[in-house]
């Protein structure tokens, strides 16, 4: 547990924000972003989101205790007496920066390396945590799944906590002795400047693809969003790009960081070939070294590319780093096999919620089933989310599955029959009789299963390791794995 912090106000406002003389020893013990957090001597920040604006609860913050104001210079705010009130430019970024003032500039004293991409992220952090801990490693791992300090489990509520939270969450690391921390950086984190003020020491992007357009008003918007994580690198980090996606070199273009690529398909500095790809796992050539692997699926080969990748930009060898790789298993949720003991059929759970990630997908179970098994896909597209992906993914599935059951996954306020009507839109035949719409889940994965033969594969996607459905603003508990192992226990 993180010990109790302390400040005086001017060790906490960087040096290019002006503040009284007389306020240069206020005692701050706590900062906010959340006016329903703040306590007594708190420094509250108000920051103008998209749904919400902190300004409009400056008075709730004051009221419960607040002693130091800071807000957007460019919002009119009713100043109080007793109360100091700092105006900048932008509070999101000063956000982090007071943050990571605050809690003694944590990501100094660790290794922080972040993996940024539309698909991956999950996989190549999770990945690095095992790999790191099986060689005797304490590492801090933050991500969509959890985060963990050592084998210290912390829920996580977002690929990246806000500004605060995440540099609270790094001074627990570093308090704790983690060697190194591996994050997930996600668009969101970079468009609200969550990281501003973080030093990384490597940052690697794995892919870009169709996502994240219910926040991104472009693709494009979502592509320059993404590079500007690389383009605030200092010269001492390292950015490592996958040049097999068309926007990798993208990614390095102005960066101050050392530039290391990697591919499967063209010349780079890591060069990685898949000799076999099977469901069983993967036989590889990385580095010029033959290894095999217990993951499958070309993303895979990618995603230990990256792995691999990072650990040597690390200052790890190759002969320490490659036999604990072989030996992984991967992320939960990510291509995560459950197999029936009788008829060994196998289902595969996995977390694919945009459409080049079912594709990736599927493309894989394709390339490595036997001829004799048919596809089984269970799918549905997230309410209040990206609508123009939702005919993409159920085209995807249709034309890559024996049979596909289309239904619910998250629908927050949606109706659900809505989003199948928009999912079905991609269907060319929209009376396929391949395809089947089953708005409850639950019933769809059974479904799927009692469709099922000996040896079948069915794919579960989109959820992954989520444990709940988000409906009508509550959150049910739901386990996609849990429903299958039940399934097939009963059969």
């Amino acid at each position: 547990m993180l010990k109790k912090v302390n400040k005086k106000l001017f060790e906490i406002i960087p040096d290019d924000i002006r503040i009284n003389v007389d306020h240069r020893e206020l005692e701050v013990v706590q900062i906010e972003i959340d006016s329903r957090r703040v306590s007594t001597q708190t420094l509250f920040i108000a920051i103008k989101g998209h749904q919400v604006d902190g300004h409009n609860y400056i008075a709730n913050a004051i009221k419960a205790g607040a002693t130091v104001i800071v807000y957007n210079e460019k919002i009119d705010v009713q100043l109080e007496e007793g109360i100091v009130f700092i105006p900048v430019s932008d509070t999101s970024k000063y956000a982090g920066l007071i943050a990571h003032k605050f809690y003694d500039e944590p990501s100094y004293d660790t290794q922080l390396i972040g993996v940024t991409g539309t698909n991956g992220k999950t996989s190549v952090v999770t990945l690095l945590y095992q790999a790191m801990t099986e060689m005797g490693y304490k590492v801090g791992l933050i991500s969509t799944v959890q985060n963990r300090i050592g084998d210290v489990i912390i829920n996580a509520t977002h690929t990246t906590p806000d500004a605060i939270n995440l540099n609270r969450l790094l001074a627990d690391m570093v308090e704790n002795c983690c060697d190194y921390v591996f994050m997930e950086v996600s668009s969101h984190a970079i468009d609200q400047q969550r990281i501003s003020g973080l030093k990384f020491r490597v940052a690697a992007f794995t892919n870009i693809s169709h996502d994240h357009l219910d926040y991104h008003d472009t693709f494009k918007e979502y592509i320059w969003t993404k590079k500007k994580f690389f383009d605030y690198l200092d010269e001492e980090a390292i950015a490592i790009s996958n040049i097999d996606d068309k926007r990798g070199e993208v990614m390095l273009q102005n960066t101050s960081a050392t530039v290391k690529t990697l591919a499967l398909g063209s010349s780079a500095d890591y060069k990685a070939k898949i000799i076999t790809d099977s469901i069983e796992g993967l036989h590889m050539i990385i580095d010029r070294q033959e290894v095999y692997f217990q993951l499958s699926g070309r993303f895979n080969a990618y995603n230990l590319s990256t792995v691999y990748a990072i650990l040597k930009e690390s200052g790890l060898p190759s002969d320490e780093i490659l036999p604990v790789l072989s030996q992984l298993k991967g992320a939960e949720g990510r291509f995560e096999k459950i197999i029936h003991p009788i008829t060994k059929t196998c289902a595969i759970v996995d977390y694919a919620h945009t459409p080049d990630a079912l594709d990736n997908v599927l493309q894989t179970i394709l390339q490595t089933k036997y001829d004799t098994q048919n596809i089984i896909t269970v799918i549905g597209c997230g309410g209040d989310r990206d609508k123009a992906k939702r005919p993409k993914m159920a085209q995807i599935a249709a034309s890559l599955s024996s049979r596909v059951v289309l239904t619910s996954d998250n629908p927050r306020s949606e109706d659900p029959e809505k989003i199948l009507d928009d999912m079905e839109a991609g269907l060319k035949n929209k009376n396929a009789d391949h395809v089947l719409r089953m708005v409850d889940r639950k019933k769809a994965i059974k479904t799927a299963i009692a469709l099922s033969r000996d040896r079948d594969i069915i794919l579960v996607a989109g959820k992954g390791h989520e444990k709940y459905q988000d409906i009508k603003g509550e959150k049910f508990l739901f386990d996609d794995k849990e429903i299958i192992r039940n399934e097939f226990n009963r059969t």
